[in-house]
């Protein structure tokens, strides 16, 4: 009942509060991420006010690269008591080391798109069986 929780929030009231749209917090719900802690009388979820902070951590761990299932990771560290600062630093650590590969493999890339690019004619003689004779294919 409304009376005994007076800080619990409709769907609507944590979309406002927290940024995150109606559709995105059933969809976390629906993973586990978040609760509705009851239903009111009128079967809408009800949430606690806590929910908002726990929504903005949740944009917050995205907006740093992890996704959900890392972060429902972290939060179920959280939910037992502990502080999940030491699983979010490794996990940031991991993504760096990402990005980093990812970068090299970029920067390759850009290489072999310039070197591609140095020796280009932009009237190739047309060669039998060859679709662009800059490319040799």
């Amino acid at each position: 009942m409304l009376t005994s929780f007076p800080s619990l929030l409709k769907i609507g009231e944590l979309s406002h509060q927290s940024g995150v749209t109606v559709k995105t917090i059933r969809y976390y719900e629906n993973l586990g991420l978040l609760t509705a802690i009851e239903r009111s009388d009128g079967n809408f979820r009800l949430f606690s006010s806590d929910m908002v902070q726990r929504l903005r951590f949740i944009k917050r761990l995205q907006s740093l690269g992890l996704s959900l299932v890392e972060i429902q990771d972290c939060l179920q560290i959280n939910d037992s008591g502990e502080l999940p600062c030491e699983e979010i630093a490794t996990k940031l650590r991991q993504h760096i080391e990402e990005i980093n590969r990812r970068i090299d493999e970029l920067m390759q890339l850009r290489q072999e798109l310039s070197n591609t690019l140095s020796n280009w004619s932009d009237s190739p003689r047309a060669m039998l069986g060859t679709i662009c004779p800059n490319l040799g294919s």
